[in-house]
């Protein structure tokens, strides 16, 4: 068993990737512009929300500065946010990993009070020790600064910690900074490359209790 387990956020414990999802295609349909969900997962899933738009307002060329875009999607967010749920799994993971004395992080590309309210509403922000956010980051996923930061909270070296995931960009950043990871794929099933990352990939968070019993686990 490993003595730290980060958890990433969106998409891995909260099924709120479908709503990052909406919001960007929303916002595209109003420049006459549309997003598929496999653009999506392939472009953005797992990336920093400011990374996001600027590089959508780049890209499509919208005319609209990175602080417009992101003042409407946080707007427009509050009023989806309520329909988000906690991935099958998750909290009865959470507290089989507390009861066993493993030390458990949230690694999140989310701001601070967004992450915390959801996990608040969730009835799960008790079962983290410590949590890192984008804001704390220089550079977001593909990147490991976010994992090495986690790993340097929970007082473990990466190859004592483990990394659940669910984006290709989240699986890069956790091999990069040397620490396993299990993936619990969301919007899209990482490709052959990114599967060759991780130690594992699960249908869900309720086969990764099972995943962590295993010998030599």
């Amino acid at each position: 068993m490993k003595r730290a387990v980060i958890f990433d956020l969106d998409g891995l414990l909260i099924d709120s990737e479908v709503v990052s999802h909406q919001l960007m295609d929303e916002l595209l349909r109003q420049y006459g512009y549309s997003l598929t969900k496999a653009e999506y997962a392939r472009i953005y899933s797992g990336k920093t929300g400011i990374g996001n738009m600027t590089h959508m307002i780049e890209t499509y060329h919208l005319p609209l500065t990175v602080a417009e875009g992101m003042a409407w999607e946080a707007k427009r967010e509050a009023e989806l946010l309520p329909t988000v749920r906690l991935k099958p799994g998750g909290a009865a993971l959470l507290a089989w990993l507390k009861a066993r004395g493993v030390t458990v992080v949230l690694a999140t590309s989310s701001k601070r009070d967004r992450a915390v309210d959801i996990l608040t509403r969730l009835g799960v922000v008790q079962y983290f020790d410590d949590m890192v956010f984008g804001t704390e980051i220089e550079r977001g996923k593909p990147y490991p600064d976010i994992f090495l930061k986690a790993a340097e909270k929970a007082h473990a070296a990466p190859a004592d910690c483990l990394v659940l995931e669910d984006s290709e960009a989240g699986i890069q950043a956790a091999h990069a900074a040397g620490i396993d990871a299990i993936c619990v794929p969301d919007m899209k099933t990482p490709a052959a490359e990114f599967q060759q990352m991780t130690a594992a990939v699960l249908k869900s968070l309720d086969d990764v209790q099972a995943w962590l019993t295993q010998p030599a686990r």
